[in-house]
């Protein structure tokens, strides 16, 4: 039996790898900052500066946030804007790409040129505003959807992805009799699946992200959708959350008022990172596959 030498390491990678180390560290330090943060309380961070270890678990900050009935309201809403936003999304962009990928549309290259026109210039904040306000869209989740209803540069993406289909795929389903909408159903979609996937993922973490357009069209506190109850929360530790976690703590201590916003940074950001690991595989392939011209 044969024993295989171990590859000797160079000094560069030894230097390397440290380096690459050191970078992981600086860009999770942040993330594990946050979470040992909303778990602390106001006598740990006293105790121990700078706080690098969870010296304590206190979940004070969890229980406020959860004792928050506007905290509901808010993840409701934002669980509202992702599926439904996300399903709009990919519904205006997949037809707007199937369309725009045929070489005989009558138009097409006017309708390009009009569809590029608007990465480049928009209407400004005041006149989309205004167009918003006057379709009465003001305190609806729905301005927290149709103005934002399509993306032109995944368009384009998939766009350059079905004119990098086979031609035959098309022409045999034709043959067969099927129509352009049967032949996006049952003949394109199911072979873009891992396509698809990559750029609902996207749709969904800008929606589930949103807070542009929540503060620009809402007013009410019951529509305001999960990150501006973050960004409140994060400005602003308001008077009845603190009175909540006094409440909770049962006691003198001061409540630790970073671990309630630390606290909600998690709460807010979990969910949608639970959804990366199953769909990260398709990102490289997914973008790279629609964004290379023939």
């Amino acid at each position: 039996m044969k024993i295989k030498k171990l590859k000797s390491i160079s000094p560069f990678e030894v230097i390397l790898i440290a380096f690459l180390t050191l970078l992981a560290i600086i860009t999770i330090y942040p993330f594990y900052n946050v979470l040992i943060t909303s778990i602390a309380n106001t006598k740990s961070i006293a105790e121990h500066t700078p706080y690098l270890l969870p010296y304590v678990v206190d979940w004070t900050g969890y229980k406020t946030i959860m004792d928050d009935i506007y905290f509901y309201k808010a993840l409701g809403v934002t669980v509202f804007i992702t599926v439904v936003g996300t399903a709009v999304n990919m519904l205006l962009s997949v037809s707007g790409a199937y369309v725009l990928s045929k070489k005989d549309l009558i138009g097409r290259k006017v309708i390009l040129w009009m569809v590029l026109f608007t990465m480049l210039f928009n209407g400004g904040l005041v006149p989309t505003y205004l167009v918003v306000k006057d379709y009465g869209l003001v305190n609806s989740v729905w301005s927290m959807i149709l103005p934002c209803a399509i993306s032109t540069y995944y368009m384009i993406i998939m766009k350059n992805y079905f004119m990098s289909l086979p031609p035959s795929l098309i022409e045999a389903a034709k043959i067969d009799g099927a129509n352009e909408f049967t032949i996006l159903l049952k003949v394109i979609l199911p072979i873009s699946l891992p396509f698809m996937a990559t750029f609902a993922l996207f749709y969904s973490v800008e929606r589930w992200n949103e807070w542009w357009n929540a503060l620009l069209y809402i007013n009410q506190k019951s529509l305001m959708p999960l990150q501006m109850y973050l960004r409140e929360v994060l400005i602003n530790f308001n008077a009845q959350l603190a009175a909540q976690a006094q409440a909770i703590l049962g006691s003198g201590n001061k409540v630790y008022m970073q671990s309630v916003q630390m606290a909600t940074i998690v709460v807010a950001t979990l969910p949608i990172l639970c959804v990366y690991p199953f769909v990260q595989k398709h990102f490289v392939k997914g973008v790279m596959v629609g964004s290379v011209k023939e």
